[in-house]
């Protein structure tokens, strides 16, 4: 299977419409599908085939989208790289997956070597190709599982790397988050987050199903407010940070969203402030959702109205749900079984059986059930800060701060915030127990040199020590 040629099958019969707009450029599925194949051969004369791990770092955009698809259709993987990285930061993302090239803007690579990639297929952007010599062949479980992505989603201290995904575990997916989503050749969708972090069960998904896909990231907020009043945009797939802005715009009325027939909330916990503003102006509740790389999207809260808020609603039909080391309250852990699971973790490589326990996919989340099966999801690890939809890794942020040498040690750690989900906060011990305004500002500095801006602690805590536990480790 190819998740490409499905798509292109899937929309022969919608050639015409209108696939993609971003700001004055549109593109139909005919134009799209042309594009592709146009880019695929230059990736080909450029040396790209099956099997190979293509790091794309582009902004979000029309051209991304052909990128992405061109590099799929070679039964290539994609390796995204989010242009909100630092330098050291994709660096560490192109060792550990070990790609074998890099299709990039030319002003986010910085590598010395590259070439030109020339291509009639791309509507705007100019891209340039750097190869690389890979360190070694992977594992025959890599080449058996069909790759099509991996994600590279751990920090950089974690022990498992990059989510692979194969292109069945794609068709699979998209088909299962779409008995709750049920996308139409007649939707209009409003696009604001990163497609470096979302894009599997999403963009393919709404491709497969010929609906027309609004580009309104890198305008923000004025192209969503333009998707809305001008597009008439009917499916918003956004934050809670983007509905808080929505609730709170004056350049919004009260009846600017009754075109809408659904507004997913997801990439982070739905606030109550953010849902009853939203809810208080507009009169419809957003719909929460909770999606995992490894498992796809297997919850939607599709019916329960303002009585459910804060769950994420029961398991979509192709997902089964289970609690494990549940306490007095009905807490326990969540494990998720179903359609269009993980092949494997990369680095170093894990095979699903290994990650599964016999099918069965742990979340490190917490959550409960109420006699209507509707799953509340009340923690998670505690490592894993989620800042406006983008994961913070506590433990790889400590190891930048802990290289600072006037830091002796670190706990970072996510402060509750009303539109952004968390805020990453650090406590740190100094070496010198005397602290003054300079030494914290270097502190920042220091962090801001080395780690993504989202990344860096909005706050440092000087303390005396920290609370270990009785094997020495740091208590989180």
């Amino acid at each position: 299977m190819n998740i490409f040629d499905t798509i292109k099958e899937e929309t022969s019969i919608h050639l015409h419409r209108t696939a993609v707009v971003e700001g004055q450029d549109r593109i139909s599925y005919g134009e799209l599908i042309a594009a592709v194949e146009q880019v695929a051969e230059s990736l080909k004369s450029a040396g790209v085939c099956r099997f190979h791990r293509v790091g794309l770092l582009c902004d979000d955009s029309i051209d991304y989208i052909i990128a992405s698809l061109a590099i799929l259709s070679l039964s290539a993987a994609i390796v995204p790289i989010s242009p909100e990285q630092t330098a050291d930061e994709i660096a560490i993302v192109i060792d550990r997956i070990d790609v074998d090239c890099i299709v990039a803007e030319p002003r986010l690579l910085k590598q010395e070597r590259h070439d030109l990639l020339p291509s009639a297929g791309f509507l705007n952007k100019a891209f340039l190709i750097t190869r690389r010599t890979v360190s070694a062949s992977p594992p025959a479980g890599y080449f058996s599982s069909n790759p099509a992505f991996i994600r590279f989603s751990s920090g950089t201290t974690g022990t498992s790397k990059g989510v692979v995904l194969s292109h069945e575990a794609i068709i699979e997916r998209t088909d299962a988050a779409d008995k709750g989503m049920q996308i139409t050749p007649e939707d209009t969708v409003l696009w604001v987050l990163s497609m470096s972090y979302h894009f599997v069960v999403t963009i393919l998904l709404f491709l497969r199903r010929g609906a027309k896909i609004i580009l309104c990231s890198q305008r923000f907020p004025d192209a969503l407010i333009e998707g809305i009043l001008v597009h008439r945009g009917s499916f918003i797939y956004a934050s809670p940070f983007h509905y808080n802005l929505l609730a709170r715009t004056d350049l919004l009325a009260s009846d600017s969203l009754q075109q809408v027939r659904m507004a997913i909330s997801t990439a982070m916990k739905l606030p109550e402030q953010v849902a009853e503003a939203f809810y208080g102006k507009f009169g419809f509740e957003l719909t929460e959702a909770y999606g995992i790389i490894e498992v796809g999207l297997p919850f939607i809260k599709l019916s329960g109205g303002r009585d459910k808020r804060g769950s994420v609603g029961r398991a979509l039909p192709d997902f089964e749900l289970r609690l494990e080391d549940m306490d007095a309250d009905g807490i326990g852990a969540i494990f998720i079984k179903g359609k269009g699971m993980l092949e494997a973790y990369f680095s170093p490589w894990q095979g699903r059986r290994e990650i599964l326990q016999n099918g069965w996919f742990g979340t490190g989340d917490l959550g409960k059930i109420d006699s209507d099966g509707f799953l509340y999801i009340v923690g998670r690890d505690k490592d894993v800060i989620n800042f406006a939809g983008m994961k913070v890794f506590a433990l790889e942020v400590e190891a930048v701060i802990n290289q600072h040498p006037q830091v002796k040690e670190s706990l970072v750690y996510g402060v509750p915030h009303s539109q952004y989900g968390e805020l990453p906060a650090a406590k740190i011990v100094l070496v010198d127990e005397h602290v003054d305004e300079a030494v914290l500002d270097n502190l920042k500095r220091f962090c801001y040199q080395r780690l993504a801006q989202y990344k860096v602690p909005k706050e440092f805590l000087s303390v005396d020590r920290l609370p270990k536990t009785a094997s020495g480790k740091i208590k989180r």
